[in-house]
């Protein structure tokens, strides 16, 4: 059994988990990294859920409505029937901006006879650190703290306010509504106007889709990602989260709980080549912005991950009253690692870059703060790319000469000899040449092992990483090289178990590895593909897919042998590397033409 079987929803602002049968278990409010106010995600007793509870006669059936995040749940008994259709309103408003309040409305869509259900509408604010009160009230129903900071919630409905909060019977006679909101509303809400919300939340998401360039295999799988990468991308300063959640265990009852609540660096790359790519300029200009309002001009203090406002210190601690997902303890808010040192970082951020003058026009100004930290980051990476780090799977203990981080560091370099040639510093490219080439030289001598026949995790290791498989996709050597088609073979032979991979087998802070990284998998896949081992590729990212939750969704993990989705969820960089595979497998583009047929048709399907 696959116990991430969630819908996600949301709308740029916060978003929410909702099972399979309908149980909203995990939303905070009002933004992605405030304190929770449903967590039984986190602990099935006191964490807090919003339930619909059917009689054992009905099924349930799940499903997104097709190019949009509203989910569908569909409750049927052969002659009862109703959907609940769940989503946070998104859409341009007649001033130009969006309307994203954070708000989770619950549309009841009468389908035949009358259905009967029940509600548990248990909200826990403040991770349920302490007690909740909830009160019927005549406009609505209000949830508030009776202890530490004050907070509140507030339920519209058309039901009996009575009756839902208390569990009674509910009998559907015509669509109704409930509006779940952080904000104390204005204006009357009715069943009707939750329903134009509803339209015009769909026809945002269905535009938005639209607006994906198009490829001939794997287009819903391709959508589905960038939907979800979408909700994942934080409207007030164009951040990119991690992953919804905190604490969602690697490996059950273990100890590798984090919180992913925010944004890395490291990401960046990877989420403005592809979403680029695939069309949506606006996110990726975003993106770009936050990633360069927080690089500092002439400082070497640049961290690898900051908070979704900016935020630098991401102090970490435990919530020791929350038994944890599947009991694995302990629970996490805030993240440690934002003090690590990593050296992969400055090439991540030189060719975020490079990407910059690549894909957009840049200003005078812009460009010459551009240049200034291109050149600050060049003088950081010459004192610094020989000194050992935590690398990029952030070992908290001890720090090595990871192969990766040396890699990435040779980013680094190249992007800025290629930048100094866009903006017409020549001069440059000649002063920058030797020490590129030094630190090529220097990874080809110290993290070739000839006896493994491999590039290998570290210099003077004979464990093998994943991360190595990224050598090409940077550019730092072709896929024809000898040695690369090696490494990919040898990192296959040694990682893959159960038609899954490792990110690597040695021993680190909390043991050995026990689960696979999901983005590791997309990692191999590419690299077969680009060695030529082309069937062997589709065939393993068609078994991969086969791995997502009901609806598509993919978290950091997989296990084994259950092949059950583990870690925080839904992860941005396993549905980055899906997309990028999926491009990479499928055969150029279809036309624009087919492209506006096959639009039309999904239109049809669902309008």
């Amino acid at each position: 059994m696959n116990n991430l079987n969630y819908g996600v929803i949301g709308n740029g602002k916060t978003a929410a988990l909702i099972s399979e049968t309908g149980s909203i278990d995990w939303c905070c409010l009002p933004d992605f990294n405030s304190p929770s106010f449903f967590a039984k995600l986190l602990d099935k007793s006191i964490g807090g859920s919003f339930e619909l509870l059917v009689d054992d006669s009905y099924k349930i059936n799940q499903r997104y409505i097709k190019n949009t995040n509203i989910l569908r749940t569909e409750f049927t008994n052969g002659t009862d029937a109703f959907e609940l259709l769940d989503f946070m309103p998104r859409y341009k408003a007649e001033n130009g901006s969006y309307y994203n309040p954070p708000d989770i409305i619950r549309y009841f869509r009468l389908l035949s006879g009358k259905p009967v259900f029940r509600v548990k509408y248990d909200p826990r604010l403040d991770y349920a650190r302490y007690p909740t009160k909830t009160v019927v009230y005549s406009k609505f129903i209000k949830s508030y703290t009776t202890q530490g900071e004050y907070d509140s919630l507030y339920l519209y409905t058309d039901f009996n306010k009575e009756d839902l909060l208390n569990g009674k019977p509910l009998t559907l006679t015509g669509d109704s509504f409930m509006n779940m909101s952080y904000n104390q509303k204005l204006l009357k809400q009715t069943a009707q106007r939750q329903y134009i919300k509803l339209q015009r939340t769909k026809v945002y998401w269905l535009n938005w889709s639209e607006q994906i360039k198009s490829y001939p295999t794997y287009r819903d799988e391709i959508v589905r990602s960038a939907l979800v990468l979408k909700m994942l991308s934080y409207d007030k300063t164009g951040a990119v989260l991690a992953a919804l959640t905190t604490s969602v265990p690697e490996t059950i009852g273990e100890q590798r709980n984090w919180d992913y609540r925010f944004c890395w660096i490291r990401d960046a790359s990877m989420v403005i080549k592809v979403i680029s790519e695939l069309g949506h300029q606006n996110m990726t200009r975003r993106f770009m912005n936050f990633i360069l309002d927080i690089i500092p001009d002439k400082n070497e203090k640049i961290q690898i991950m900051y908070g979704i406002n900016k935020e630098k210190v991401l102090t970490e601690e435990s919530l020791d009253h929350l038994s944890g997902y599947e009991n694995s303890k302990p629970v996490r808010v805030g993240n440690a690692a934002y003090i690590q040192k990593q050296n992969d970082i400055y090439g991540i951020l030189v060719d975020v870059i490079y990407h910059q003058f690549s894909l957009f026009d840049t200003s005078l100004e812009n460009s010459e703060a551009l240049w200034t930290i291109t050149r600050s980051i060049v003088r950081i990476v010459e004192a610094n790319w020989q000194n050992p780090d935590k690398g990029i799977w952030e070992i908290r203990t001890e720090e090595r000469h990871f192969t990766f981080s040396k890699v990435l560091c040779w980013v680094a370099i190249d992007r800025a000899i290629k930048i100094a040639k866009i903006v017409g510093m020549e001069q440059y490219v000649d002063l920058w040449k030797p020490l590129e080439k030094t630190i090529k030289d220097d990874i080809f001598e110290h993290a070739w092992n000839e006896k493994v026949q491999a590039f290998t995790q570290s210099y003077g290791s004979d464990d093998l990483d994943a991360a190595t498989l990224l050598m090409e996709p940077y550019g730092f050597i072709e896929a024809t090289h000898p040695r690369y088609v090696n490494t990919v073979k040898a990192t296959q032979r040694n990682l893959c178990a159960e038609g899954l991979m490792y990110r690597y087998k040695n021993k680190d802070d909390f043991g050995f590895p026990s689960s696979s990284f999901t983005i590791c998998n997309f990692w191999l896949i590419n690299s077969l593909h680009a060695i030529g081992e082309v069937q062997q590729a589709q065939d393993m990212f068609r078994r991969i897919l086969s791995y997502s939750n009901h609806v598509g969704l993919f978290s950091e993990d997989i296990d084994f042998k259950t092949k059950r989705l583990l870690g925080n969820f839904p992860q941005a960089y396993s549905h980055l590397a899906l997309i990028e595979t999926a491009m990479n497998l499928s055969k150029g583009t279809i036309s624009h033409d087919e492209r506006i047929l096959e639009s039309l048709k999904y239109h049809r399907t669902e309008l």
